[in-house]
């Protein structure tokens, strides 16, 4: 299991691509990550919702109310600002795992 920094530095670039993908709310982003990672990254609720708030005040997502099975739901939703968000932080990731994936293989070699 990843450690709580890499989760944590993890979590935004994560929940920007998952709503690029389309509109969603919470628990079901939890799901999708549980599900992706094939449950090795477990989200609790009580550390999502702040980043989700954090990344709402930051004008890169936004939230509206959607009812459903009678009951309220909130949902989030991928601003302009989000996506260029997201292409820079996808630039940041692909060169710090090239950088990783050198090193690594530099390792290997030497062995």
């Amino acid at each position: 299991m990843p450690s709580k920094d890499l989760i944590a530095a993890s979590t935004i670039p994560i929940i920007l691509t998952l709503l690029k993908k389309g509109d969603n709310y919470g628990y079901q982003l939890i799901k999708e990550v549980q599900d992706i990672s094939g449950g090795d990254l477990q989200w609790k609720e009580g550390s999502l919702y702040p980043v989700l708030v954090k990344l709402e005040k930051k004008g890169l997502i936004q939230s509206y109310i959607k009812k459903e099975d009678g009951r309220n739901r909130k949902y989030y939703s991928l601003k302009e600002d989000g996506q260029t968000r997201l292409a820079q932080l996808q630039e940041e990731w692909e060169m710090i795992n090239l950088t990783l994936n050198n090193l690594w293989n530099q390792e290997l070699n030497l062995t």
